[in-house]
């Protein structure tokens, strides 16, 4: 009996392989305990693989990774008994999301199928789950066949109690939440500032976080559990060179920008030609299945280039390097263990120590912190500026002031001599016409003629007018301007000595006069005096002469009017002193001039100054 026992053993050990004894609270690894064989020719199907006498190896290892792109597929081989005495239900978890189909086979029968493009609708978990259900003391045998297109492929296989599995997926999900989560804040934080500030470097960024996020969510099959579809999912899996170059792109344009690498020349021309090819690559990739596993190669050898830039530049003092170099440490870390773990290079387990993710969060961090650091510099550099401007400004003022006092100096002592020199000259002209009429009226007082007495006479009191404004001008302080009133009444005292009647003359004059208009009415008001004098009325008539000036909105207004016997208009042509007025009032003072002969004079001047000053004496 026993020997017959022993000899059904062997036989079931024969058939059934490495059997993996499991009870209710088992929580175990089982690709160690399990045989794999590769279908290179991909056309096995589960009948030809119970049927035929395959040869199946055990693996020996709880992991095993096969890397990118697998022209075959694997096909595993497993055994559970149930060591209780009560049917248990298992949860069998193949431990990698990016594994695109996987189906589970209980002898010829498919259970499920699973997998990244075969994701069923009412899983909740992160990696493929199948369940397992023996009944007591029962064994059975397993088949998976598993493929991957395009992404990486790694075996893993664990087989839990519901409990003990749903434990572990909620504090895994829960970590993976705060992971991105986090990340999500640092891009809105980095986005917030390039909105304040406006630096582009902030933009890119934050594209590298997004596109770190979104990669990083497919990485670990978060997006698939709760963002896409398998229909999304195909065509995020024919597309993924795209989404694994676009944060080495972004990284590299923020690396261009934040370290200012146009100064370093050599170095910023390599950087743009490994830009190129890496953009070249993703539709090389992209539209070809041609060296696909290598598809990685070039982000990675940007990344090692980008590492070593930043060391140069901070080797070269750069100060912004400095925490970029710690978190290019942290991200080309995270980013070779990513890689060299798909690829199969590293035969380790990343998805429970979250290594990468730390990596990642580090390395947001210390980039964010060095943005912010660049702000306060940026502020402490405006601040510096600020404060150079101002002391400058102030400087440039004292300056200013210093030459405008000196200017003004010199501007004062200049106009201080300019209008000595032109009082000496108005006093010199003054005498010389003031010799002039000496001898005029020394001539005068020694010819008995009549008529050349009255024509010395006027000619006189034509210099006198003259003169008497030079010495106006003399006298007072403001040689520009002279009082109206005081200079006419001196042109009418000095032409009442000159004749011997009977005449009262009143005036009203206002307001002030420039220097060249003035010398223009004294001699006017000489030649309308001089004239009503000798020719409006007779020696033994009294008579009244009226002389207003004043001043109305900048225009001068002269009205001069006497009662005599007023001039015959038909000789106002042959008259010497009328023709006089006219040329002074209309060619020098381009006034209007009204004149009427109705009894006695009436004359009416009208000019504008440009440089007029209302003042009423």
């Amino acid at each position: 009996m026993k020997k017959n026992l022993f000899i059904l053993l062997i036989f079931l050990s024969s058939l059934y392989g490495q059997t993996i004894d499991i009870n209710d609270n088992s929580s175990i690894e089982i690709l160690s305990k399990s045989e794999i064989y590769i279908d290179n020719t991909k056309n096995d199907t589960i009948n030809n693989i119970v049927e035929r006498n395959l040869e199946f190896v055990t693996l020996n290892t709880s992991i095993k990774r096969y890397g990118y792109y697998h022209d075959f597929n694997i096909w595993i081989k497993f055994t559970l008994h149930n060591l209780e005495k009560k049917t248990i239900t298992k949860i069998l978890e193949f431990d990698n999301p990016l594994v695109t189909d996987i189906f589970l086979f209980e002898n010829n029968s498919l259970i499920r199928k699973e997998g990244l493009l075969n994701k069923t609708i009412n899983r909740n978990s992160i990696n493929p789950i199948f369940e397992i259900n023996l009944k007591k003391n029962e064994t059975k045998t397993y088949y998976m066949k598993v493929s991957s297109k395009v992404t990486s492929l790694t075996l893993k296989l664990n087989i839990f109690s519901a409990n003990s599995f749903y434990s572990k997926e909620i504090l895994h999900q829960i970590v993976l939440s705060f992971f991105f989560g986090a990340m999500i804040i640092l891009a809105l934080y980095n986005f917030s500032i390039f909105i304040i500030i406006k630096d582009v470097s902030y933009l890119y960024y934050v594209g590298y976080i997004g596109t770190l996020v979104f990669h990083h969510s497919l990485y670990v099959g978060f997006a698939n559990l709760y963002i896409f579809d398998n229909s999304v999912m195909k065509y995020l899996v024919d597309y993924a060179a795209i989404f694994i170059s676009l944060p080495v792109l972004f990284l590299s344009l923020f690396s261009k920008r934040f370290l200012m690498l146009e100064q370093y020349i050599k170095i910023n021309i390599i950087l743009n030609i490994l830009i190129f090819i890496l953009i070249i690559s993703v539709f090389f990739f992209t539209f070809s299945n041609y060296l696909v596993q290598c598809r990685n190669i070039v982000p990675i050898v940007v990344m090692l280039y980008l590492f070593i830039i930043t060391l140069y530049a901070f080797i070269k003092k750069n100060m912004e390097a400095k925490l970029i170099l710690f978190g290019w440490t942290a991200i080309l870390f995270a980013g070779l263990i990513m890689y060299l773990s798909s690829s199969g290079i590293l035969n380790i387990n990343l998805s429970n120590s979250y290594i990468i993710e730390v990596s990642f969060v580090l390395e947001a961090l210390i980039f964010s912190i060095a943005l912010a650091s660049r702000i306060r510099k940026l502020l402490e550099e405006k601040n510096r500026i600020k404060d150079k401007l101002i002391s400058e400004q102030k400087n440039i003022e004292k300056k200013l002031n210093r030459l405008v006092i000196e200017k003004t100096n010199n501007l004062k002592i200049s106009l201080e001599q300019k209008d000595i020199l032109l009082k000496e000259l108005n006093h010199r002209v003054k005498n010389n016409m003031q010799t002039i009429i000496s001898l005029i009226r020394l001539q005068n007082d020694e010819i008995d003629d009549f008529y050349i007495n009255s024509l010395l006479t006027t000619i006189q009191n034509r210099i006198s007018a003259m003169s008497h404004l030079h010495e106006l001008l003399y006298k007072k302080d403001a040689i520009s301007f002279v009082n109206g009133c005081e200079y006419f009444e001196k042109i009418i005292f000095e032409v009442e000595e000159s004749f011997d009647k009977n005449i009262q003359v009143e005036s009203n004059i206002k307001g002030l006069l420039s220097s060249e208009s003035a010398v223009y009415c004294g001699l006017v008001i000489n030649e309308l005096i001089t004239n009503s004098f000798k020719h409006g009325f007779n020696n033994e008539d009294s008579g009244k002469i009226n002389i207003t000036l004043f001043n109305t909105k900048g225009e001068y207004h002269l009205l001069y009017r006497d009662n005599g016997r007023g001039y015959n208009p038909l000789e106002k042509k042959e008259s010497l002193g009328l023709t006089l007025i006219e040329t002074l009032v209309k060619k020098q003072l381009k006034a209007s001039l009204k004149m009427e002969s109705i009894n006695g004079v009436n004359i009416e001047i009208c000019w504008k100054e440009l440089n007029d000053k209302n003042i009423d004496s």
